[in-house]
C-alpha cells in the first residue's frame, strides 16, 4: 500500500508564515514606537490598536509602548462616549474638549520621551492591554 506523500513545501525548506516575527532592532523599535504614539491624534484607537496587533512581538521596548498607547486610546474612547452621552448637559462639552486636547498633548510628549529612549506612561489612562 502506498501511503500519501506531502507535496515539496514550495517555501523551501522553511515557511515564512509558520516561522516566528524576527526582532527588531533598537533603532526600528524606538522609531515604530513614536509612530504608534502619534497616530492616535490623527487615526485614534485605529492606528493604536493596528500597531499592538502588528508589533507587539518584535520586541520588549515596542510591545511596551504599543500597549501603553493602546490603553490610552481605549480610555479616549471611554471619555468621547461619556462625553458625546453627557454632551446635554454642560458637562459633557467639557469632558469632550478635555478628551481632544489630551489626545494631542499626550501623545506628542510620549513620542518626545520615546526619542529619548525613556519608557512613558500616560497619566491619565486605564490598562486594558498588558
Amino acid at each position: 500500500m502506498g501511503g500519501m506523500t506531502t507535496p515539496p513545501n514550495p517555501y523551501g525548506p522553511t515557511d515564512p508564515y509558520a516561522a516566528r516575527q524576527q526582532q527588531m532592532s533598537p533603532g526600528e523599535e524606538k522609531t515604530w514606537s513614536i509612530l504608534v504614539h502619534l497616530s492616535g491624534i490623527l487615526f485614534p484607537l485605529l492606528g493604536a490598536l493596528i500597531g499592538y496587533l502588528v508589533l507587539r512581538d518584535r520586541g520588549p521596548f515596542v510591545r511596551a509602548h504599543t500597549a501603553t498607547a493602546l490603553n490610552f486610546q481605549i480610555t479616549i474612547a471611554i471619555a468621547l462616549v461619556v462625553g458625546y452621552v453627557t454632551s446635554v448637559i454642560l458637562i459633557g462639552v467639557l469632558i469632550l474638549i478635555a478628551a481632544y486636547i489630551l489626545n494631542i498633548v499626550f501623545p506628542i510628549l510620549a513620542a518626545v520621551a520615546v526619542n529619548r529612549g525613556q519608557w512613558y506612561r500616560y497619566p491619565v489612562a486605564f490598562t486594558f492591554v498588558r
